[in-house]
């Protein structure tokens, strides 16, 4: 019996074939070529596509997701203050129901005290006999505390704001020289900053509230560093001013950041965390603070002429690594990070990794060493 078809499938019959023959053809050639041809790896020497030397030359941070070791009993409020103590341990100070928590830097709990002492805790400094100073915005004090948590001296009246030698207005830090003299942010309400003698006996106070030289819009943070200059950072006008101990205006850092607050290190590098510039909101609210809720989290290290050394940004948010509301920092002597938030009522311990040193980074024929590893501080 014979096939029939029609003209038109004999042609679409006839036309497979061809078609076939016009796909493969192309490629017969290449059946006898290596593998590594077929698969099209790209060349990255050829032009447009450089092998580029992997040498970090900026450092870094990465989150150490296994600190603290925190008892599950033992949880944070609103993360306010972190500072590094004796034996290199990590004080914290949080507005939940055990405010001082002290842990190691490897994450063990030490110790925990003060329990219904605190309204509402602002900051936690260190001086340098190991006296613990605590400032309790809510109650308007700043208290100097032993290690143990045995109170040793009051500054302002607990509970009762008001502007002079005895009283703060939701005073916000505190820094203590070499020398034992005390210097009070006074904060939110006074705008001002306050200074005492190793003795607890009120010398000065200078600052009110405006956008001038030694003028101040909340100073939410003040630190001192080796040869006595004060950096205040003077939150809501987005600017550090620098002053020395008399209170006169020195210098101000400008337009950089919005400052929350300032640690300065042993070799004077200072320190601080807050937000990137940010203005005022059209809309005119009483009370309302510049950069709240803040558009990103940042650390700014400074030298202490105002130079920027370094920046790293921080992802906003309350997962591991991530930071919200940063209020709270501290450096160890590794360089490693210990930053806590507001809303995310934590600590974070984030680890530096060290950029590549320019000594011996370059080989004889003058090209980069590739694929230098990267040293990590780590863990004590």
């Amino acid at each position: 019996m014979l096939l029939q078809t029609s003209p038109v499938g004999e042609n679409r019959r006839l036309a497979w074939p061809v078609l076939l023959g016009l796909v493969l053809f192309p490629h017969l050639s290449d059946l006898g070529r290596p593998v590594q041809a077929q698969e099209r790896v790209p060349d990255l020497k050829r032009p447009g596509r450089p092998s580029y030397p992997r040498i970090n030359l900026a450092a870094g941070y990465e989150v150490d997701p296994s600190w603290p070791s925190r008892p599950k009993e033992i949880v944070w409020g609103a993360l306010a203050g972190i500072a590094i103590g004796p034996a290199e341990q990590v004080w914290t100070f949080n507005r939940g129901t055990i405010p001082v928590q002290v842990y190691t830097a490897n994450g063990e709990l030490v110790r925990t005290w003060g329990q219904g002492q605190f309204q509402e805790p602002h900051q936690v400094r260190i001086d340098h006999e190991g006296n613990v100073w605590l400032v309790d915005s809510g109650l308007h004090v700043v208290r100097k505390y032993t290690l143990e948590g045995k109170l040793l001296l009051t500054l302002g009246t607990k509970g009762e704001p008001g502007e002079d030698s005895t009283h703060f207005n939701r005073p916000t830090d505190v820094a203590v020289t070499s020398r034992g003299d005390v210097f009070v942010a006074d904060g939110y309400g006074n705008n001002r900053v306050v200074h005492y003698d190793d003795r607890g006996q009120f010398v000065k106070t200078w600052g009110e509230l405006g956008v001038g030289q030694g003028m101040f819009s909340i100073p939410h943070s003040i630190a001192v560093d080796s040869t006595g200059r004060l950096y205040v950072a003077d939150r809501n006008n987005a600017r550090v001013q620098v002053f020395n101990q008399s209170g006169r205006f020195l210098a101000e850092w400008r337009d950089l950041m919005v400052p929350w607050h300032i640690v300065v290190t042993e070799n004077d590098e200072i320190h601080v965390c807050g937000s990137s510039p940010m203005r005022w909101p059209k809309l005119a609210i009483p009370g309302l603070i510049v950069g709240i809720p803040p558009k990103d989290q940042l650390v700014m290290v400074f030298t202490t002429d105002g130079r920027v050394k370094r920046l790293w940004i921080f992802p906003k948010g309350q997962r591991p690594g991530e930071l919200d509301w940063v209020h709270a920092l501290a450096v160890d002597r590794r360089g490693n990070l210990y930053l806590g938030d507001i809303q995310g009522r934590r600590a974070q311990k984030f680890l530096r990794l060290e950029s590549a040193g320019r000594e011996g980074e370059i080989a004889k024929d003058e090209q980069p060493k590739r694929d230098n590893a990267i040293e990590r501080t780590g863990k004590p």
